[in-house]
């Protein structure tokens, strides 16, 4: 998913990096035998994974770790890894990487979604989708637990009987996003918002929390969820593609080094939604540094307690 930015010019430096990979930039393309290069997009999430993926091959295998940060979008670090410019993805999506990469609309069935992505990615460009870290970070609609207990809202489809009178909020690049945006939800949900509302995705939140906006459209693994006590609506139709979040690894990468694929498989269904919130929020409200709170997650939770290198 496209969230959170850290500055376009971050982005902008990653492409360039990338760039200049290309063309034999140190560290990058020229990496030692033993250095693991991971690409990170210019995302707060993206970077605190990255970190604890770091870490956790640093701390369990003898090998080194390179981050090549701030990768503007899932199309560049994807560029990455098919250029050799790259061995890990932090973080892929497949729901981004069903519509984004494989050109693929949803079928609004998750299972067969990320078994199309994860096929494809091995068969057609030899990289391995490894387990999931345990948290998907989704478009999701929310309202707060007032609204909710006035509505008796639970579902998104719960919201028909009053999307009349709420006041909606949505970032306009989802009112115009073909295949999984407005005007598939309006036929898959069967209503709309007649006061509909775009503002930059930033602002969905606070809009919401101050009254402004009945219901908003954000992302599931923002820490402002939890710090507003806001209620996420289940997604009852699965009108939105999974978006499950997973290190990808290339073939290459795996055979050269085999150990690292039971080191990342540790982490697989240890980041819940409700974690990812609390470690973005640490860096974005908190003003910690990612390697920081990465660290800390580690310590928290006793990876390096035990089979150091």
């Amino acid at each position: 998913m496209k969230k959170k930015k850290w500055a376009f010019l971050l982005s902008l430096v990653g492409v360039l990096t990338l760039t200049l990979a290309g063309c034999g930039f140190p560290g990058l393309s020229n990496s030692s035998s033993n250095t693991v290069r991971i690409a990170a997009q210019s995302t707060t999430e993206q970077q605190i994974v990255a970190a604890i993926d770091k870490q956790m091959i640093e701390h369990y295998t003898p090998l080194k770790v390179t981050i090549i940060q701030n990768l503007g979008s899932a199309n560049v670090s994807f560029a990455a890894l098919r250029n050799g410019d790259a061995d890990i993805s932090a973080i892929r999506y497949n729901g981004t990487d069903l519509s984004d990469i494989l050109g693929k609309t949803t079928s609004h069935n998750p299972t067969k979604d990320n078994r199309t992505v994860v096929k494809t990615f091995k068969n057609k460009y030899h990289l391995i989708y490894l387990k999931s870290y345990g948290f998907a970070d989704t478009y999701s609609w929310m309202v707060t637990q007032k609204t909710a207990k006035k509505y008796h809202l639970n579902n998104v489809s719960d919201m028909k009987a009053h999307a009349a009178e709420m006041k909606a909020g949505i970032d306009q690049a989802w009112r115009d996003r073909r295949g999984d945006g407005y005007d598939g939800f309006k036929q898959i949900y069967g209503f709309g918002f007649n006061h509909l509302y775009s503002m930059q995705i930033g602002l969905v939140y606070d809009a919401l929390a101050s009254g402004k906006m009945d219901a908003v459209l954000g992302y599931s693994t923002d820490g402002r969820i939890s710090s507003y006590n806001l209620k996420m609506l289940k997604d009852n139709k699965h009108y939105f593609p999974p978006y499950e979040a997973s290190p990808v690894a290339t073939e290459a990468i795996l055979k050269k080094h085999p150990e690292l694929k039971p080191v990342l498989n540790k982490l697989a269904g240890k980041i819940s939604v409700k974690t990812m919130q609390k470690l973005n929020y640490q860096v974005d409200n908190d003003l910690e540094e990612p390697d920081v709170v990465a660290a800390k997650f580690l310590k928290t939770h006793h990876y390096f307690e035990g089979g150091s290198n």
